[in-house]
């Protein structure tokens, strides 16, 4: 039984200011370099991105699908990207034909996914035969901790285990990029525990959102540093681009 207080996920989709909160959220800019600059670089086709929420990685491309099993969520998503496509959808079992997208997305979803092995392998066949995966995903099981449960995540990774995985789907690693380092673990841990004083705070008046946004994008930055400078053996987040063999 959930908690009296608890929230719906769902709940907040229809609120527009926790979607302009979220879309500043420095880990999610930190993110979005780092997939959207590389995809938009190698002139996609036409993208899918799943598990694309109310936060999607491409944004500054027309010819994108966005796929999300919450119909709420891609219906606010509509609102503020109107030239997309919107499909509500299990990323388990795609609505789409085989070998369709010159590019496919999937960040910080697998996780959240009970048979990721399943996801993965639709990904890999909605690909083109030349086509590309970008994969995010929560690096290195020892940091699996009470922000892990909190979202309702069922792993992390290792890296050789997600080569692996995307082994078995026929996509074979062509790079690896660190996204976010141990900064980024200590600090949403953090936010998890001083989350609850928060609840009593407004965000809507427009000083509080244009100091949250300046503030997280500062910290951005600063979590970008954290994450190069950092071994990859202790990246919190990585990036892992594949191509269909």
């Amino acid at each position: 039984m959930s908690h009296p207080n608890e929230k719906r996920f769902e709940d907040f989709f229809a609120n527009d200011t926790y979607v302009v909160l979220k879309n500043h959220v420095y880990s999610y800019i930190v993110r979005k370099w780092a997939v959207e600059t590389g995809l938009v670089a190698e002139g996609p086709r036409l993208v899918l991105e799943v598990g694309s929420g109310l936060s999607p990685m491409i944004t500054s491309f027309d010819r994108v699908v966005y796929s999300d099993l919450s119909f709420e969520g891609l219906k606010t998503l509509r609102k503020h990207h109107p030239s997309a496509w919107h499909v509500v959808a299990d990323c388990s079992r795609l609505p789409f034909k085989s070998d369709t997208f010159s590019h496919t997305v999937s960040s910080e979803v697998l996780e959240h996914v009970e048979r990721d092995q399943d996801a993965i392998c639709e990904l890999s066949r909605v690909l083109a035969k030349d086509g590309r995966l970008y994969v995010t995903f929560p690096h290195r099981k020892f940091y699996f901790w009470n922000d892990d449960r909190f979202v309702k995540h069922f792993r992390r990774y290792e890296l050789d285990e997600m080569i692996g995985k995307l082994d078995i789907a026929g996509l074979k690693a062509a790079d690896v990029k660190k996204v976010l380092g141990p900064l980024d673990k200590l600090s949403i841990s953090f936010a998890i525990f001083i989350l609850p004083l928060l609840e009593p705070f407004r965000w809507g008046a427009s000083g509080p959102r244009r100091t949250f946004q300046f503030l997280n994008r500062i910290y951005a930055y600063l979590n970008w540093f954290d994450a190069k400078i950092m071994p990859r053996a202790l990246s919190a987040v990585l990036l892992v681009k594949a191509d269909k063999s």
